[in-house]
């Protein structure tokens, strides 16, 4: 596994010569098994909390559409962030949780393919969605829902290789 690259390993792959934005090439990368766990935090408090778990939020069950928001998602990364490459993905699993202490739902995805370019960017954008979808099926009941800690957790494949947040 490996930490995050030193400054003199880094390189702007996506910037030209120019200074200009550019799609980086990756047509000579070979195919490697990728994946990525990717996680967020959702604070409802107790009103928004107590009607999700009990299925009582007007738009409906939370759960089950930010699930599918959150796949959807993923699928659609590169049509969101501009310099993402269009990734086969072979399997995105997101599991939503609520936490009672915390009076949030934590949402986590996993993604999967093989290719050239890892799907980390496509395991955050699970984690976002879903947690955007969350906050809008639940702000009739509040305005102070919070989306926090979203972040990589873990990557597998590609030239860095695996990496594992310590923290």
């Amino acid at each position: 596994m490996t930490d995050s690259p030193t400054t003199d390993t880094l390189t702007l792959n996506h910037i030209d010569d120019e200074g200009r934005a550019r799609m980086v090439d990756i047509s000579a990368k070979p195919d490697s098994a990728r994946t990525a766990v990717a996680k967020g935090r959702v604070l409802l408090g107790q009103e928004a909390f107590n009607l999700v778990r009990e299925n009582r939020i007007r738009k409906g069950d939370v759960l089950s559409v930010a699930q599918i928001a959150g796949i959807l998602g993923a699928k659609q990364t590169s049509r969101l962030i501009p310099l993402c490459h269009d990734v086969l993905l072979e399997g995105v699993d997101l599991d939503l949780e609520l936490n009672e202490d915390a009076l949030a739902i934590d949402v986590r995805a996993f993604v999967k393919t093989t290719g050239p370019t890892g799907v980390e960017m496509e395991a955050l954008t699970a984690v976002s969605i879903a947690a955007l979808t969350i906050y809008d099926m639940c702000k009739s009941v509040s305005k102070d829902i919070a989306i926090t800690d979203t972040q990589l957790l873990a990557k597998t494949g590609g030239q860095s290789g695996d990496y594992r947040r310590s923290n």
